[in-house]
């Protein structure tokens, strides 16, 4: 009897693990073979290939197309190879395409990924209508004097590891982006740069950190959605730190602005002003026209935004400035151009990194494109249809709702169709004159359209002077144990990381 419920089991397991794998296959959309359960996905569900590096594959084991399936577990999703389908995608048909789809199950969604980076539909629209605001210009000029603080920070802790035998340089900036997103966010000196050690630190590791428990809640939620739609994608311990650590803040201010004109502030004056009210991107009147739909800002809310700001705000700004550190010492020819430039500029600013100085800093921003472009901190972009189906009017290919399309930056960024020598470090293919040249939709670090990085302007500003402050003091050189291709973390869900950092030389300058 065992024996018999056991092939039942089984016989049923398999049905259900294959029953989509002809999907594809009947659109004649080329694809690997996939297995049972896992589809195409067995790396990444096995953490021996990050989602991003899946996306890679894929996209360079058909070259001559401009489409490829891929199966993540038994779920269909189409790998975008062609510049114009991914503009359709993100800009022109967006309205077909706004939600990621990163919540494994629709209707259930655990409370800190109810932030504006994994949000879909009108949840999404109506955080992102009231924090666009938040990164103008004047918002960023205001809160540059953090930003001028933390640089002349970490370049005494920069002194601190000179002539070692290496530095990790990707610890060194998370370390200086920790600190300022927690001031900026928090209003918290969160003391990052004068101890590696701590507690923020720590729980910004955590959060990017896929341990067992991670990859196994990850895997199951994907391959049974419906089994597993109450399990917890982030782990019990990072949406309690988080939770104190904004209830603390929010005590500590009476639940009122502060002044500070931080991140908690703006969502304390966002609640003060009533229920966020906006045109629904899912629902609409008889007449067509969109519904109105509200949104309050309590308290959990409050936190999946906090939660966000946190995690990406120092991950995807210390991986690309740490990265620019890395090639720039390979390529010190580029470098002493980069310092250079970094003398004249601050010689017209006192010596001091303001906002007016870093916008100047051309050459370097030059330096820190190329980065972003070999190794864009994140390396894909996913999107899911939001109604029943869609054409593709350039491959007469329809696909239907719910399937995601990926868009693989990372694998882009080095085709050689779109960029010459693609994987050698050339800060001048985006100097003027030059980098109009470029195919539009074939860089995107970023991201493009209305779901682009909010934060794209702070983070690159808060990376630039990060590295002005290191670049106007030290050089970076290799160190015995670099490797000029450091090996990307197979671990990576969002944001790209690499095996065992991005270890330098770091040296004092002597200037002539």
């Amino acid at each position: 009897m065992f024996l018999i419920l056991a092939i039942v089991a089984l016989v049923t397991l398999y049905f259900y693990g294959t029953r989509t794998f002809d999907y594809w296959k009947k659109k004649g959309i080329k694809h690997d073979k996939p297995l049972p359960i896992f589809g195409t996905n067995l790396k990444q569900f096995m953490q021996k290939a990050s989602i991003c590096n899946m996306a890679t594959e894929t996209y360079k084991k058909y070259p001559e197309e401009k489409v490829v399936g891929f199966y993540r577990g038994t779920a269909p999703e189409l790998v975008i190879r062609d510049p114009e389908i991914i503009k359709r995608i993100l800009t022109t048909d967006f309205q077909y395409f706004h939600s990621r789809g990163l919540n494994p199950h629709k209707t259930v969604i655990e409370p800190l990924l109810k932030n504006i980076f994994f949000a879909d539909g009108d949840l999404w629209r109506l955080i992102r209508q009231r924090f666009t605001p938040a990164f103008s210009t004047g918002k960023l000029k205001a809160m540059f004097h953090i930003i001028t603080d933390r640089a002349a920070k970490l370049q005494i802790i920069t002194e601190e590891v000179v002539d070692r035998e290496y530095y990790d340089v990707r610890e060194l900036m998370a370390r200086y982006t920790t600190d300022f997103i927690g001031v900026c966010a928090f209003g918290i000196d969160m003391d990052s740069l004068t101890d590696e050690n701590s507690h923020f630190r720590k729980l910004g590791k955590r959060i990017f950190e896929r341990r067992f428990r991670d990859a196994v809640a990850g895997a199951l939620k994907i391959m049974f959605p419906e089994l597993f739609k109450n399990m917890h994608l982030l782990a019990p311990e990072l949406e309690e730190n988080m939770k104190v650590l904004v209830q603390s803040v929010l005590k500590n201010r009476n639940y009122k602005p502060s002044g500070r004109n931080d991140f908690i502030d703006l969502m304390l004056e966002l609640r003060q002003k009533g229920k966020i009210i906006g045109e629904s991107i899912e629902k609409k009147n008889p007449d067509g026209t969109p519904k109105i739909v509200d949104l309050e800002m309590d308290d959990a809310l409050m936190t999946a935004q906090a939660f966000v700001f946190f995690g990406a705000g120092f991950e995807t700004s210390s991986t690309a400035s740490s990265y620019t550190l890395h090639q720039l010492a390979f390529h010190p020819e580029y470098q002493r151009k980069v310092q250079q430039e970094i003398d004249t500029v601050l010689a017209k600013h006192n010596n001091k990194i303001t906002y007016d100085a870093v916008k100047e800093m051309k050459y370097l921003e030059m330096a820190f494109y190329e980065s972003m472009r070999m190794y864009p901190s994140v390396g894909y972009l996913i999107r899911m249809l939001c109604v029943p189906e869609y054409t593709f009017p350039e491959l007469n290919l329809t696909i239907n709702q719910d399937v995601k399309v990926l868009i693989p930056i990372q694998a882009i960024h080095r085709d050689e169709k779109y960029f010459r020598d693609p994987n050698n470090f050339d800060p001048e293919r985006f100097s003027d004159g030059t980098k109009e040249d470029i195919k539009n939709f074939v860089y995107l670090p970023f991201g493009e359209g209305p779901r682009s990085c909010v934060g794209a302007r702070l983070g690159q500003m808060q990376s630039m002077a990060g590295l002005a402050a290191v670049l106007q003091k030290f050089s970076v050189e290799p160190a015995a144990c670099s490797v000029k291709e450091p090996l990307p973390d197979p671990a990576g869900i969002v944001s790209e990381g690499f095996i065992g950092g991005l270890p330098l030389k770091i040296t004092r300058r002597v200037k002539s």
